[in-house]
């Protein structure tokens, strides 16, 4: 093989290549859809010409076979008139009309088969594009569904690349070092500031805060009393009915006269 064919063919094949690489199924599709509609539309104007055509040979063989018949009329009146030369003169005119008329009959004739043809074609061209156009919307459909199912496909692919998911991992560690940092720098400056030992007393007070509430939360569900009565709910200070039964007994005003006595004698040395 020569170069200059090796050549022609490495030509060819890098157009073709590029051809069908160029080739858009749903353009190509529609296109083609255009061009049988447009064919159609072609052909409806030869069948529409083809019709008219029919109408006219039908039009011209009416009015020859209208004028045989009026020159045979003539040629009647001059029977009656009897002139017979004038009668023959008028039946060869009249064999004229019928010979052109025979002529147009066997063309209206053709013509109109013709025009059956055209139509019974026509209405055929018409059902095929019809069935073309839809598988049409079907094969885009399909190209379509193939698509998205490489697209898919694609995106799947990259996904189950490893090296997606030692991004991400890579993003993680880079963030909880961040993280780690940001938390290690608030706690230094708070030492260095002192903030530390402050927030350390507003945790505390916040608590006691809570504490508090609490208590008056258990005094409105009656679980806990106020003031003298607070001492006497807490379990361990409970008094048994023996404890009670002995501070009835108890001689209180010796009691109390015991501790006047005692302030009098403490306020004496404070004088002193």
């Amino acid at each position: 093989m020569g170069i200059f064919s090796r050549l022609g063919t490495l030509i060819k094949s890098n157009i073709n290549d590029l051809i069908n690489r160029a080739e858009d199924p749903e353009k190509m599709l529609n296109q083609i859809i255009v061009d049988m509609k447009s064919q159609l539309a072609d052909a409806k104007k030869a069948v529409a010409v083809a019709i008219a055509d029919e109408k006219k040979l039908q039009k011209q063989l009416n009015q020859e076979t209208e004028k045989a018949e009026e020159w045979e009329r003539k040629a009647m009146v001059a029977v009656r008139a009897g002139n017979d030369e004038l009668a023959r003169q008028a039946l060869a005119r009249k064999q004229e009309h019928e010979n052109v008329a025979l002529q147009y009959d066997q063309q209206w004739v053709a013509q109109k088969q013709a025009v059956v043809n055209l139509k019974n074609a026509l209405r055929l061209l018409k059902e095929k594009i019809g069935q073309a156009d839809r598988k049409k919307n079907i094969l885009i459909a399909r190209k379509k569904r193939a698509e998205a199912q490489a697209t898919i496909s694609e995106t799947m692919q990259g996904i189950g690349d490893t090296s997606a998911f030692d991004s991400f991992e890579r993003m993680e560690d880079r963030i909880n070092t961040l993280e780690a940092e940001a938390e290690a720098g608030a706690e230094l400056a708070g030492e260095i500031s002192g903030d530390s030992l402050e927030n350390e007393f507003l945790a505390l007070e916040a608590g006691g805060a809570g504490d508090d509430a609490l208590s008056e939360l258990k005094e409105k569900m009656g679980l806990l009393t106020s003031g003298a009565e607070e001492t006497k709910a807490l379990p361990g200070d409970a008094l048994t009915e023996e404890d009670l039964k002995e501070l009835e007994d108890l001689d209180l005003s010796a009691i109390e006269e015991q501790i006047k006595k005692e302030a009098a004698e403490e306020a004496t040395e404070a004088k002193a």
